[in-house]
């Protein structure tokens, strides 16, 4: 299985706040332009959608409340992974630092497609989740898509 990890950002609002956002699958759907969110499905401890032609679907593997969610692949993903989902107390009260493993299972075609992204791809999931707690417009959202984000 290949690895990769995010940078490690601090995230404006707390443990807590931070870890229910995560905790719900259906939160994702909220978060995507209205003209996206009939191609995801989600449930509670489930999401699913298509993405370039590929299927892929998550779900909860398991919670550690207010500190980690794990996820696995679920449904008819073309490679297995495993997402976990940092979120660590820095001692004040409004403030988490965050952060992203990804463990998949990529054969070389995959690999040549998307390795050399997926590294990019952690870091701008933590910076952008770093922006828009603190009020700021992450490079690539629109304000309809910040609308939507509910933490």
């Amino acid at each position: 299985m290949e690895q990769y990890k995010s940078k490690k950002g601090i995230v404006s609002k707390s443990p807590f706040e931070l870890y229910m956002a995560f905790a719900d699958m259906r939160n994702f759907v909220q978060m995507l332009p209205e003209d996206k969110r009939d191609m995801v499905q989600a449930e509670y401890d489930t999401i699913s959608a298509t993405v370039q032609g590929f299927s892929i679907g998550a779900k909860v593997l398991r919670r550690t409340a207010y500190s980690c969610i794990e996820l696995v692949d679920w449904g008819n993903c073309p490679f297995p992974f495993k997402i976990t989902l940092n979120f660590e107390s820095i001692g004040a009260p409004d403030k988490t630092q965050f952060s992203v493993e990804l463990e998949a299972e990529l054969n070389f075609m995959m690999k040549m497609m998307i390795g050399g992204k997926i590294q990019k791809v952690l870091d701008q999931i933590v910076d952008g989740l770093v922006s828009v707690s603190e009020g700021r417009m992450p490079e690539g959202v629109s304000e309809d898509m910040l609308k939507n984000m509910k933490f």
